[in-house]
């Protein structure tokens, strides 16, 4: 018993190790921006451009290019829409040659050559050569046109997909057209990361905690819990916890990325694991709960023809629990009515959680049996608080077409449906509630800007 109680806190050991290594990714030299984000060309509006533009109190919002009297967000938007390029990048862009979107006092020079087309390391920008490239509305023209050049026609330049090059003493091998695109106009290391901060933090969509993504690559299901992403790896892992694949989003490789991994999601809800040693848990979400003793593994009634046999390092990336014993009465929850009230309340390890909505049994326990018991078997257990909708969840109140989602928490409106939709979700996929049910959750802040 010493023996395999040792075992088991070396176990615990190693996944705080595990977890502590967990870090934020960053920038990948491999992967800068996925081919959609730099060839959406629709992503943004003439008007949608200005207001971004405004809404950074940029010189831009106001400026007109004295040469052809058109304003900067017409030239944006022309541009992009004539070369099939993302309005954003072509921001982006501008941002990180010559720092125009935020500069308080740009200068000619730096709205001459906004977008650093025609410079090289080895010319002047005085030489005659690269003069027809000299002007703002040039320079986005070119800028953008050069972009969609370079995707469009990979036979004609030195970087290929696949293929390892050493770019500022770093191997790089790149991985799609987009990342061979920018360093075909950008040769450099620094130069590209830069480009990819500026596009993560005015572009990359953040999601909301609770929130289900599938990988546009590569198809894999991801959880967002906590600022974290977990992979799902198997289907029923995800069927025993979500009704349908219809509440998943698309997301880039680059959103993805931009959150450490953590635990997978192997196994079913409340499947049982065994390691090697003998120690039997049962898994609760991203949490494994250790049984005891086989006596309390009788006592509550597990199956044993249930067990899955896992090595020890398989339960790494898992948080280990607080252990199950003989009394803890409904280790995987129940449903339980007041005989006398007829209140119905979820019970797990010892608190009983009240639901004060039949829409809240439908939504997450409509094949959970309710057991009916007497007042005095309810006071055995704690009392917690109400059960809430879940993070992700869509909803909408009784008289009123405001759709929230639910996140930490909070109930947070979406300030329009071109926000809503832009964001990738399903109006099918909003339930109705009650406004008692919306009562639970405090006003959140309204989703107002699709990124």
């Amino acid at each position: 018993m010493k023996y395999k109680i040792f075992l088991n806190l070396i176990v615990i050991f190693l996944i705080f190790i595990y977890s502590s290594l967990q870090t934020l990714a960053g920038f990948d030299p491999n992967f800068i921006i996925s081919d959609h984000e730099l060839t959406n060309y629709q992503s943004m509006n003439m008007e949608q451009i200005q207001s971004f533009l405004t809404s950074k109190n940029s010189n831009l919002a106001s400026y007109v290019d004295p040469n052809i009297k058109i304003t900067a967000s017409q030239i944006i938007y022309d541009s992009a829409r004539t070369h099939k390029i993302n309005p954003q990048y072509i921001l982006a862009l501008l941002q990180k040659e010559q720092s125009l979107v935020l500069d308080d006092h740009p200068d000619k020079d730096q709205y001459d050559w906004a977008t650093g087309y025609g410079i090289c390391d080895d010319c002047k920008k005085t030489d005659l050569k690269v003069q027809k490239y000299k002007g703002f509305s040039n320079q986005v023209d070119w800028g953008t046109g050069g972009t969609r050049y370079y995707f469009d026609n990979p036979s004609e330049f030195k970087y290929q997909i696949g293929e390892t090059y050493t770019i500022d003493n770093t191997k790089i091998v790149i991985k799609n057209h987009a990342t061979r695109s920018l360093y075909i106009y950008t040769p450099h290391l620094h130069g590209n990361e830069n480009l990819f901060n500026i596009w993560q933090k005015w572009f990359s969509i953040s999601y909301f905690n609770g929130s289900l993504l599938q990988n546009t690559e590569d198809g894999g299901i991801w959880l967002i819990k906590n600022n974290v992403k977990h992979p799902f790896r198997s289907k029923s892992a995800y069927l025993s916890r979500y009704p349908s694949f219809d509440l998943v989003l698309p997301a880039t490789p680059a959103d993805l990325d931009k959150y450490p991994t953590g635990s997978p999601i192997e196994h079913p809800n409340y499947s049982l694991l065994q390691i090697p040693t003998g120690g039997i848990y049962l898994l609760d979400d991203d949490t494994l709960r250790p049984i005891d003793s086989q006596e309390t593994f009788r006592l509550l009634g597990f199956n044993p023809e249930e067990i899955i046999s896992v090595a020890s390092k398989d339960i790494f990336p898992y948080k280990i629990g607080t252990a199950i014993t003989a009394k803890n009465a409904y280790p995987t929850g129940a449903l339980l009515q007041d005989k006398t009230t007829g209140g119905v309340y979820y019970v797990a390890n010892g608190v009983k959680q009240p639901i004060i909505a039949r829409e809240i049994l439908k939504i997450y326990y409509s094949s959970k049996k309710i057991t009916p018991v007497l007042p005095e078997e309810l006071e055995k257990y704690d009392t917690g608080s109400a059960v809430i909708l879940r993070d992700g969840e869509l909803v909408v109140g009784e008289n009123s077409p405001t759709v929230y989602v639910i996140s930490d928490g909070l109930k947070r409106p979406f300030d329009s449906e071109e926000i809503f939709l832009g964001l990738g979700y399903k109006f099918k996929n909003v339930i109705r509630v009650s406004n008692k049910v919306l009562a639970l959750h405090d006003d959140g802040e309204t989703v107002k800007i699709v990124k």
